[in-house]
């Protein structure tokens, strides 16, 4: 199936927001609730008609789009390394996981079991769900190299709950990252299409006011 590059850039939106509320865990413990469950929420959307479906809509990506804005725009004083670094890794997470079928098959039973629970529990970031997903993470994604160190504030990231959320975004984020790839994302083609890509990602936001 054909992809539209406006689709690509809206999967590409939910890798930045994925690890730009891993950042955020760590280093405040806190979270924003929508923004939360509209990435743990792509996990669980398996089987779409359209990109935009697996989000929502377009505007549960605003976080995203506008963090793609900082980190690719001209204002070179809003780039943030740390997110950068974890995008690239997720980027050759899920490349390695691609040619591994049966961590994937360990991964895609994971996530069913997790939305069986969210089905049970009304809720898809209730304690037990992303618990599971978290555990889901540890068992399959962890065992892979480069693993993704998280920086932030220890007393943040030693509390479990802290730490399921960040694995949980994480999975969230290799889902992003698949999408992007199934859409025709490739890394290379970022460093020569940086006003492209703005362009959309501007054309997006509008559809969010």
């Amino acid at each position: 199936m054909q992809h539209s590059y406006r689709e690509q850039v809206l999967a590409f939106a939910g890798v930045w927001q994925a690890v730009k509320q891993v950042q955020q865990v760590a280093r405040s413990g806190n979270l924003d609730a929508d923004v939360f469950e509209a990435s743990i929420n792509t996990l669980f959307v398996t089987d779409p008609d359209t990109t935009e479906e697996v989000y929502g809509s377009i505007k549960a990506m605003t976080i995203g789009l506008e963090t793609i804005l900082e980190q690719f725009g001209d204002a070179t004083n809003h780039r943030d390394m740390e997110l950068t670094k974890y995008v690239i890794s997720l980027m050759h997470l899920e490349r390695k996981l691609d040619r591994e079928p049966e961590l994937m098959d360990k991964v895609g039973n994971g996530i069913e079991l997790a939305k069986s629970q969210s089905q049970h529990f009304g809720s898809v970031t209730h304690e037990t769900v992303i618990a599971s997903l978290a555990e889901t993470y540890a068992n399959t994604i962890s065992t892979l190299q480069p693993k993704v160190i998280v920086q932030g504030e220890q007393g943040y990231l030693s509390n479990s709950n802290n730490a399921a959320k960040v694995r949980a975004l994480l999975l969230a984020g290799i889902r992003s990252a698949v999408l992007w790839y199934q859409c025709g994302g490739r890394r290379l083609t970022l460093l020569f299409s940086r006003k492209k890509l703005l362009n959309q990602t501007k054309e997006l936001l509008n559809e969010t006011y």
